[in-house]
């Protein structure tokens, strides 16, 4: 205080300056004194108070949103019955607790400290006031001296800075004191909702801590979890799911049995000593009317100042008519609880036998589902195996037999899918959708290979091909060797002219290249394995070109001759084949206008595996004819043998 003391302040401010810290002080050292003062007077039972609320509202919590829905119709009733018991039992052990607060401190609560704490709050607040008040006239005397001192003369100057001096300490010091004021009020309005006066102050913060339970307002009965579907229409997955969720709504419920079973153990071990106690206050109370009917009615005159039997009842009667309100008051309400969590018992077993017996139901549609697929992937697969087994035993010719082979994978595959679709699936209208983007998805990015799929049929079927075939397609002429689902195998021919050779590469075609326009597929009629090749002449003007005619023809038949009987086989075997009659493939020869002059051509079938032996015969006849002199002096150099098909 000796700080304050040496500022040069006016007299009639510094006393209440310095008065202000020590009301400050008194006042919150007062208070923290009354707060000490106030102490439990039973520890033990006030704790068993205490930590049943904290079990029956975790107990409420669990049971307003633990358990889930196991998706029978009768869950919301079990679950709006449970709701509305839980609160009402929390509703009454608040109702025990608080009389119980009552019954151990011994009488109603006292109110002195709320008093107390009201009366300091306005104290400090007016405090405040003052000193804001202070700081304002302060403020206002400091501009008056600073317009003084602008204006007076040297001889006043002095006296008017020392003024000006003294108020701006004793601003500083109010502003000082404001804080200070500003830091209590804030101290003490955060720390208010935390202080608690004993168990009054701990039921009234666990009390807080449930809102939806306070007075005048009903528990919400919502679903805490929305219901799913009805599990009957859906697949096996759905049912799993559902059989899951039965399973765990069981292991919910049982646990909530277990915890209820152990509130209301405490809350029969918090009524078993008020009982005791009303029995002991009823058995006084009896024991006190029979005293009273033993006093005789008329007696000898009492002494001066002796008390009568009769006051004394009055009194012992009227204390034990307020200790059996304050017992009764805190033990029906524990009564009503143990009820209220009796029905809550039965309420959450007899919820748990419905879901157990649903889920009974559910098992059993499990297990047949999972067998009537098991027993539809034996049949598909049995049929598979039939198929392989005829395949094998009636169809030798290989293509065709891998044709029903790979016919047999497609059709199996698409049935398994089918048969495990319609098992485990089961909102057919999102599978459409979902398959709707993956065909989307599929059709864009895979189409050169679906494409190839798509050519694979057209490439195996009656007029397609197969393994030998001589085919030419994008600029490729080769045999083919193995005709794939996405892919074309051809051994490449190469050569010149008439004369076509292996090169021993293997080209491989997509099967797409069937759809390009641009892109021509040419191949040899099933049967028909020949070409056609062509002796070319040129004859001297005027010449007998009949004679030409008739020796170069004889020579290219004379060749012919020898396998004639092969193209008489061919030729059968096409037109029972296309069931049309078509033209026998026999040499022919005619005349035409070329760049060089009259030319005379013959042209002829040669088999393909035979083309360079049948073009030597033909070459060493036109060499015979070339020697003798009609013929010689007739054509224009010699001849030449060259393939009929471009291309």
């Amino acid at each position: 205080m000796h700080l304050y003391a040496n500022l040069p302040l006016r007299p009639r401010i510094r006393p209440l300056l310095l008065a202000i810290p020590f009301l400050v002080l008194t006042c919150t050292s007062g208070d923290r004194g009354r707060a000490q003062s106030t102490q439990p007077a039973q520890q033990t039972q006030t704790s068993a108070v205490l930590d049943h609320l904290n079990a029956i509202i975790s107990w409420y919590r669990h049971a307003t949103t633990t358990v889930q829905y196991a998706g029978q119709p009768s869950d919301a009733i079990y679950q709006s019955n449970l709701r509305n018991l839980a609160a009402q039992a929390v509703q009454m052990a608040f109702q025990a607790a608080k009389a119980e607060a009552v019954l151990l401190r011994g009488g109603p609560a006292p109110s002195n400290a709320s008093a107390d704490a009201n009366a300091f709050a306005q104290q400090l607040q007016k405090q405040r006031s003052d000193a804001a008040a202070r700081i304002d006239a302060l403020k206002s005397q400091l501009a008056d001296l600073n317009a003084q001192i602008a204006k007076a003369p040297k001889s006043k100057l002095k006296d008017l800075n020392a003024q000006r001096q003294a108020v701006n300490g004793a601003l500083d010091l109010n502003n000082a004191m404001l804080g200070v004021f500003d830091q209590i009020t804030h101290s003490a309005d955060s720390s208010g909702d935390n202080t608690t006066a004993g168990l009054d102050g701990s039921i009234a913060q666990l009390e807080r801590s449930v809102p939806e339970l306070a007075a005048g307002k009903q528990p919400n009965v919502t679903p805490a979890n929305p219901a799913p579907g009805s599990a009957r229409s859906q697949g096996l997955l759905g049912e799993a799911i559902a059989f899951y969720q039965q399973l765990e709504s069981m292991h919910q419920i049982s646990q909530l049995i277990s915890e209820t079973e152990r509130v209301r153990a405490q809350a029969a071990a918090l009524r078993a000593p008020l009982l005791a106690e009303l029995r002991q206050t009823i058995q006084q109370g009896q024991d006190l009317a029979a005293q009273l009917s033993q006093v005789p009615a008329s007696g000898p005159p009492a002494q001066p100042g002796a008390q009568t039997p009769a006051v004394a009842s009055r009194e012992s009667f009227d204390a034990l008519a307020a200790r059996f309100k304050q017992l009764a008051a805190a033990s029906l309400p524990l009564r009503q609880e143990i009820a209220l969590l009796d029905q809550s018992r039965s309420n959450l077993v007899e919820w748990h036998d419905t879901i157990e017996r649903e889920s009974a139901e559910h098992l059993r549609s499990i297990v047949l589902r999972v067998a009537g697929i098991a027993i539809a992937i034996c049949v598909v697969l049995l049929l598979s195996e039939m198929w392989r087994r005829i395949t094998f035993r009636y169809v030798h010719d290989m293509r065709r037999r891998r044709q029903f082979l790979l016919l047999r994978r497609i059709v199996v595959g698409f049935c398994m899918a089918l048969v495990l679709t319609l098992g485990f699936v089961s909102e057919f209208s999102s599978l459409a959708t979902f398959a709707g983007f993956i065909t989307a998805g599929l059709a864009v990015g895979l189409q050169t290979i679906l494409l190839s799929v798509a050519a694979y049929f057209f490439l195996v079927g009656k007029w397609g091909i197969r393994v030998g075939d001589r085919i030419s397609i994008a600029g490729v002429t080769g045999d083919v060797v193995d005709v794939g689902l996405v892919r074309l195998y051809l051994m490449e021919l190469a050569g010149t002219g008439i004369e076509l050779y292996p090169t021993g590469r293997v080209v491989v075609i997509a099967n797409a290249v069937l759809f390009q326009a641009t892109t021509p597929l040419f191949k040899q009629l099933p049967g028909a394995d020949y070409t056609w090749h062509e002796v070319a002449v040129l004859v001297q003007p005027g010449a007998d070109y009949k004679l030409v005619e008739e020796k170069i023809l004889a020579a290219v038949n004379s060749v012919y001759q020898g396998y004639r009987d092969d193209f008489v086989r061919q030729h059968g075997a096409v037109e029972r084949l296309i069931e049309v009659q078509v033209r026998m493939p026999e040499p022919h020869g005619f005349l035409q206008y070329s760049d060089g002059g009259l030319e005379f051509v013959v042209r002829y079938p040669v088999g393909l595996d035979r083309e360079t032996q049948v073009d030597g015969e033909v070459t060493r006849k036109l060499i015979e004819l070339s020697q003798q002199p009609d013929l010689k002096s007739t054509l224009v150099g010699f001849p030449k043998i060259r393939a009929a098909i471009k291309g």
